[in-house]
């Protein structure tokens, strides 16, 4: 027996409950085939316990129960960031803050240095300053040592690129990490010189890491500082609509940041910790956890162990992704269009064998990989360490897969792959130019994924680009910069396809599809409810829908009002 919802009828004790939630009126959708949209829904106990029309919850509303009245306002179910760094967001004055100097809040190099002096100004004479997310393409060139100079001498100076693989210091922080013009280049990065052979203080790829390494460490924050600044961060991220994350930084340090945040009742945003290996800055995880047999899947509703995660290739947004053939540019070393982008940060041979050694030990791994040439090399490690240890279901991951091709797509489905695709042509569609015509109807492949089958995931990378779904699908969608130019319109999809990749097909990629990513009943009541709906809107309004409210576990935890 059903109701007109074409859910199971309930006994008359089912109906004798008193829900904790009950949402009324609301133009739901669900991102379940098989109900795909309800006006109504109950939670109780943290969970979702009816989805259909407002007469099928009106029974089980309670004394005690919160109502909403949805007044037909869009109801979808919380978002998922599959892949960003929640770097928690302390105060200005704290020497942990961290500048942000994206082309929102810096036009200029003047912008830039102006920043940093302000910040040099309160903090004490010696300890490092920091800022992120420098835009060059912005700013019309890199920054250098010298324009960091006059910001500061006395402090050791560190602005990384918005991709995240470029930095540039001053020259107080290249001679604390006694970095000198006679500094062989690392392996998997370079010291940028300029024609005399000096140090331009921009770092490429692994060399930026260095010179954090180096340098003299900065004071652990208190517990309390964190808790602060995770609460920022999260409250941050609420705003948007987003309810879980996959902490793509995951260390032994994050995990004690959200623990201790979750023991100060700060949990309002569950997090997948993606474990770092591999980097100077921290401790390999997987040899850890495989000594205290902690696997994928560990933890709880809150915060979980994810996959393995090595960095293999470099950046899109960068420009410094290996490729089969050379950008659309002139090579910065020699001046001719013979660009490639750099060498790779682990060899094949590396890959392979620490694939296996994961692999074989049953974890989900996830490889951070842009270029064509890169993925191939991924997926040949992949390959090995399955053709070796047979394992249905793993879904390994690849980060970010910025450029496709269609050989590399057929491997991904038949190795069962799951590709986490940036969505990010409004802040950095302009560099999407460097990579060549022909090549970009090929990139962040959403269209070819979901046309073969493909299950697919999506990112903000956030601070590569803003934490925001919505942005992220209407880049998936239109295919826009913010200068309104279309880059790749073969890999357009529907706002319905994206808003099930943001939901139902991160969920998927971490293994939690059976408790969130669409709004059923048995899973956490993880909601958004946004000002309109973005499968009916303009696509181009799909960016300007504001979320109403965002639910976790029933509880409403962020109010524009």
């Amino acid at each position: 027996m059903s109701d007109c919802t074409g859910l199971p009828s309930r006994s008359p004790e089912e109906k004798k409950i008193s829900v904790d939630l009950a949402i009324v009126n609301g133009n739901i959708i669900t991102v379940d085939d098989k109900n795909p949209h309800a006006e109504a829904l109950a939670v109780k106990n943290e969970r979702i316990v009816i989805v259909g029309s407002n007469s099928a919850i009106q029974e089980t509303i309670g004394r005690n129960s919160t109502v909403i009245d949805a007044q037909g306002k869009t109801i979808t179910p919380g978002f998922i960031d599959a892949h960003l760094h929640p770097i928690p967001l302390y105060d200005y004055k704290s020497i942990q803050h961290e500048l942000q100097v994206g082309p929102a809040v810096v036009k200029t190099i003047d912008d830039l240095v102006a920043a940093l002096a302000r910040k040099a100004k309160i903090t004490p004479k010696g300890e490092w300053v920091w800022a992120n997310r420098y835009d060059e393409v912005a700013m019309g060139r890199h920054p250098t040592r010298y324009d960091l100079d006059r910001a500061s001498t006395e402090h050791p100076i560190y602005v990384g690129h918005v991709s995240g693989h470029i930095g540039v210091a001053n020259s107080k922080a290249l001679a604390d990490a006694k970095i000198t013009r006679n500094t062989p280049n690392p392996e998997g990065g370079a010291y940028d010189r300029d024609q005399n052979g000096e140090l331009t203080g921009i770092l490429w790829e692994k060399a930026g890491k260095l010179v954090k390494v180096l340098g003299h460490p900065i004071p652990p924050p208190t517990v309390e500082e964190n808790n602060e600044a995770v609460t920022n961060l999260f409250n941050q991220f609420l705003s948007k609509g987003i309810t879980s994350v996959g902490d793509a930084t995951g260390t032994a340090d994050s995990i004690k940041i959200f623990s201790d945040a979750r023991k100060a009742g700060r949990n309002t945003v569950r997090v997948y910790e993606m474990m770092r290996n591999r980097d100077p800055r921290w401790v390999e995880a997987f040899p850890l956890l495989k000594k205290l047999n902690i696997g994928t899947g560990f933890g709880d509703e809150w915060l979980k162990i994810g996959p393995m995660k090595i960095i293999q290739g470099n950046a899109y947004s960068g420009r410094t992704a290996l490729l089969y053939e050379p950008y659309d540019m002139v090579n910065p070393t020699t001046g001719k269009y013979d660009y490639y982008g750099l060498p790779l940060q682990i060899s094949q041979e590396e890959m392979d064998e620490w694939v296996m050694e994961v692999h074989r030990a049953g974890y989900q791994i996830c490889i951070h990989s842009n270029g064509d040439l890169e993925m191939d090399q991924v997926l040949n490690s992949y390959e090995r360490a399955l053709k070796a240890y047979p394992r249905e279901n793993h879904r390994h991951r690849i980060e970010h897969a910025a450029v496709m091709n269609q050989s590399i797509l057929e491997r991904i489905k038949r190795l069962g792959v799951v590709p986490v695709i940036f969505a990010y042509t409004y802040e950095h569609g302009e560099k999407m130019a460097s990579y060549g015509k022909g090549r970009q109807d090929m990139m962040l492949a959403f269209r070819s994924c979901l046309d073969m089958g493909i299950p697919v995931a999506s990112h903000s990378d956030y601070g590569v680009s803003a934490a925001d779904p919505l942005l992220r699908i209407y880049c998936m969608v239109t295919r826009k910069s913010k200068e309104g130019e279309v880059y790749g319109a073969a890999q357009a999809i529907s706002a319905r396809e994206a808003l099930k990749i943001w939901t139902l097909g991160n969920a998927f990629a971490a293994f939690e599809e059976n408790s969130k990513g669409s709004l059923e009943v048995g899973k956490w009541a993880d909601i958004a409810i946004l000002s309109d709906d973005p499968t009916t809107i303009s696509p181009d309004a799909i960016k300007d829908i504001l979320v109403e409210k965002t639910i976790v576990g029933g509880r409403i935890v962020y109010d524009r009002k």
